[in-house]
């Protein structure tokens, strides 16, 4: 019997309130580097200063870096930041020993006594090493054929080589926990009572690196890592720049990664991960499931051991059996065989990943793969190639039955894909103002499936963290 078990971490949220993006006043600054850009060679420092040029590389930067100067503020509108702050800038300087980051009308909140936060400056240097390295390493190398699986797999790889995520003397234990950054206080609670729960027992924690259910983990996995004395803990935040400016990495990340695109960044989530957690969500939460189902569908990885539990309150067991109804529906019954629903039991979700980790273990030793990267995992192309939402993209989507069920799963993927970046990503909201909601087409009973799992999450309050929300598609439900 599945019950509730009392937390000894607090039951603090964030605020949802829309003056999260209020000004906090400006800063002027000269910051050194941290966190792995303290050696550079002429050329990569020439590279970076290139990139202050007011180049596009330049606009990229400086989005991502008030992001994360921005770090504990939970608006989910790409352009709120750069409203609230839009005579911000960022430059960077060269001196005799390396660069420097000159920060020009920067939010104030992550300054104490004239002094970057030490947290908020190694996560500033995160940002400008992943995107330099991305923009003038990765793009256009002919060794990363990014047309191909295997160059977009070698392109991920490096990418985390490159911020130093991959650690090759260290057991399997990095749990993935996915799920809303606009979630309720008691689904809040639960996050970090699961994330206690791993910690406890040695994991470490990678989420998309935002506020809710992204940060609950981790904040309470601190807590369990400094009662058992845990040295060198990982809290792992992967996101990309679309993602970024709508959700600002929380304070408790230490491992700051930007990949591309979100298909890069999915694929870093699957490689990495050794164990998967999914809390309550929206649309975006929607996406990864499908990723994941569409990934253990496929015929060539029957052997993958991938614990998957999906799990929450007792107040989200109708949000999850909307969920397995909508999969079962659209995927069919082998769909629900590669995941788990435990209700209301941290206790048990922890240890369920824990003996599914040791059976992650058992494969890798029996077929000498790595245990800090999947290269086993086979993606279909359909996981791994970036989807434009576009209008017309959008309603050209085969949402139909006549594909194998890994391919209908990596279709309704991009579906909730697009509807992430009509909600939250500037890009996408643009499409949205300028041509109107985007049309979603398919089998009747899949659509009407589709149209009411989205009905929940809006009525759930899924979808925005504060604010009406008016829904940027259409469902088209008819025959």
């Amino acid at each position: 019997m599945n019950t509730t078990v009392a937390s000894p971490i607090d039951t603090s949220i964030p605020p949802t309130s829309t003056d999260a993006a209020k000004p906090t006043g400006t800063v002027n600054a000269l910051i050194t580097p941290r966190g792995g850009l303290d050696v550079l060679s002429r050329a990569e420092i020439a590279r970076l200063r290139d990139a202050s040029a007011g180049s596009t590389l330049h606009d990229l930067l400086r989005r991502c870096a008030l992001a994360v100067l921005t770090t504990g503020t939970y608006a989910d509108d790409a352009r709120a930041a750069q409203a609230a702050y839009p005579d911000f800038d960022i430059q960077i300087r060269q001196h005799d020993r390396g660069i420097k980051l000159e920060l020009s009308n920067a939010p104030a909140q992550s300054f104490v006594d004239g002094e970057i936060i030490r947290g908020v400056a190694e996560l500033l240097f995160a940002v400008v090493r992943d995107i330099v390295y991305t923009y003038t390493e990765v793009e256009g190398d002919v060794k990363f054929a990014t047309d191909t699986s295997e160059g977009i797999t070698s392109a991920v790889f490096e990418i985390l080589r490159n911020a130093h995520i991959l650690r090759p003397r260290i057991e399997p234990n990095l749990v993935v926990c996915w799920g809303g950054h606009s979630i309720s206080r008691e689904e809040y609670v639960y996050t970090k009572s699961v994330g206690y729960e791993l910690g406890l027992r040695g994991m470490d924690i990678c989420t998309g690196c935002g506020p809710g259910a992204m940060k609950g983990p981790m904040k309470g996995a601190t807590i369990a890592h400094a009662k058992q004395r845990r040295q060198q803990n990982r809290y792992v935040g992967l996101t990309e720049p679309g993602i970024i400016a709508a959700e600002s990495p929380n304070p408790i990340v230490n491992h700051l990664v930007i990949l591309p695109d979100i298909e890069k960044r999915l694929e870093a989530f699957v490689r990495l991960g050794h164990g998967f957690v999914v809390f309550p969500g929206g649309v975006g939460t929607a996406e990864e499931i499908l990723y994941m189902l569409g990934l253990l569908l496929h015929p060539d990885n029957v052997d993958e051991p991938f614990p998957l539990v999906f799990t929450g309150p007792r107040s989200a067991a109708a949000y999850f059996e909307q969920i397995d109804q909508f999969l079962r529906l659209a995927l069919g019954a082998d769909a629900c065989k590669h995941y788990r629903i435990i209700v209301d039991d941290p206790e048990a979700v922890a240890r369920a990943i824990k003996e599914g980790i040791k059976r992650v273990r058992q494969r890798r030793v029996g077929t000498q793969d790595a245990f800090f990267f999947n290269w086993l995992l086979r993606l279909p192309a359909g996981l791994q190639h970036p989807f434009v939402p576009t209008h017309a993209a959008m309603a050209a989507l085969n949402l139909h039955r006549d594909q194998a069920p890994h391919e209908l799963a990596a279709n309704l993927r991009r579906a909730f894909s697009g509807i992430v970046a009509g909600n939250v990503k500037e890009e996408g909201i643009r499409r949205i103002e300028n041509e109107g909601p985007f049309e979603i087409h398919g089998d009747p009973d899949i659509m009407q499936a589709l149209d009411a799992l989205l009905r929940a999450f809006v009525a759930q309050s899924r979808m925005k963290m504060s604010g009406d929300y008016k829904p940027c598609y259409r469902v088209l439900t008819g025959a």
